[in-house]
């Protein structure tokens, strides 16, 4: 089904992590720009409030009289997978492409498959639900340094109390040593430290595209 946006124009904002390193800060240019909070959206017929992984509203930019809005979270209410490509410093949308990026499924969850397409540079034993459909990777290094990094999202139907339960467990055999970790059945809150890692994980119940299934943010530092 084409999907169409109502907006003054649409362009492409990402907001790149510290893991896209050096090359990207090379290549970004200073510019002067406004948010644009008087700008509403409608998709499909809808109204439609963008907002980042972590459910703060994002409000448009306009600069030089194009309007940015932020790919991730448009992306998302199009149901079209969205991936940042860090080796070669690209977005991938509605899809993969020749030499992109290592992970990426699209936004909407499907259901009846079991596969998942773990990030190369999460530790081979980090848990991940058998259900989950992980999307909006980025992986590269931390901070420039050589540490192993990765940021994504995944959806589950596994709930939120035993999938936090397992998480501090697993962070108590790496070996953490400074945490903050709140679970309960309906979210949980884990920022971990050790001394090969940090780890910050946040668990949710779904919404719009996601409703029906927990939704669960992961930031990966570490080997």
């Amino acid at each position: 089904m084409k999907k169409k946006i109502t907006a003054a124009v649409l362009t492409l904002g990402l907001t790149l992590t510290a893991s896209a390193g050096v090359y990207a800060g090379a290549n970004l240019q200073e510019i002067r720009a406004s948010l644009n909070n008087g700008l509403s959206l409608v998709v499909n017929g809808k109204a439609y409030t963008a907002k980042d992984g972590n459910g703060k509203t994002l409000a448009p930019i306009t600069y030089n009289g194009t309007t940015y809005l932020p790919v991730r979270s448009i992306g998302e209410a199009l149901n079209t997978s969205v991936t940042y490509d860090a080796k070669n410093s690209r977005v991938v949308i509605g899809g993969s492409a020749s030499g992109g990026s290592t992970g990426g499924t699209p936004s909407t969850p499907s259901t009846g498959s079991s596969s998942v397409q773990r990030p190369q540079t999460l530790p081979a034993d980090f848990p991940l639900p058998s259900d989950a459909k992980i999307f909006d990777l980025v992986e590269g290094v931390a901070g420039g340094t050589a540490t192993p990094s990765a940021t994504f999202r995944y959806t589950t139907k596994q709930d939120l109390l035993s999938l936090g339960n397992t998480y501090k467990q697993y962070f108590v055999k790496k070996g953490a040593t400074s945490k903050s970790e709140e679970v309960s059945a309906s979210a949980f809150s884990i920022v971990d430290a050790g001394g090969s890692f940090s780890v910050t994980l946040d668990g949710k119940p779904g919404t719009g595209t996601s409703k029906g299934y927990n939704v669960v943010d992961v930031v990966w530092s570490g080997e």
